[in-house]
């Protein structure tokens, strides 16, 4: 947990993209690395276009808090066409231990949409697993890092 007792962080931005341009790059996991403001995600190892829930897709991925490389697999828990992205992260070949990632999507007009990022790791009751990895494990800055990412993508 973190120090001050939070669960989650939620970042927001305004894009300047229509909203199924904005879903279009969020439901593509091959993009995933050009959007990682946390510098965690190296690669896809598995994955195809984000389409519904129970979907998984495997991402490789490189940290200290995990002693180097390793994979993840996302389990996608939340789709809404245009509207939602939702999965919970676990290390390979097992299944979630609670924390997700929530990207909300509110268009607000032709070509503007309100992007919601939601880091939430409420529900991780493992107490070794809440001492090693020390959450928030990617901070306030590196989410907002990741909207600017998803801006730049969108508009690329």
């Amino acid at each position: 947990m973190s120090d001050n007792g939070n669960t989650q962080v939620t970042v927001e931005r305004t894009i300047e993209a229509p909203v199924d341009a904005v879903f279009d790059v969020l439901s593509n996991p091959e993009r995933h690395h050009a959007l990682d403001g946390s510098g965690f995600i190296r690669s896809v190892d598995h994955a195809d276009r984000i389409q519904e829930v129970g979907a998984v897709f495997t991402m490789n991925m490189e940290g200290d808090h995990m002693g180097g490389e390793y994979k993840t697999d996302n389990h996608v828990v939340g789709y809404a066409k245009d509207k939602l992205l939702a999965w919970k992260t676990a290390p390979a070949g097992t299944e979630p231990p609670g924390w997700e990632w929530v990207w909300e999507l509110e268009s607000q007009g032709p070509n503007e949409t309100l992007v919601r990022l939601t880091y939430d790791w409420s529900k991780v009751t493992d107490k070794k697993l809440l001492e090693k990895v020390k959450f928030p494990l990617v901070t306030e800055e590196q989410l907002n890092d990741s909207l600017g990412r998803l801006a730049a993508e969108v508009s690329s």
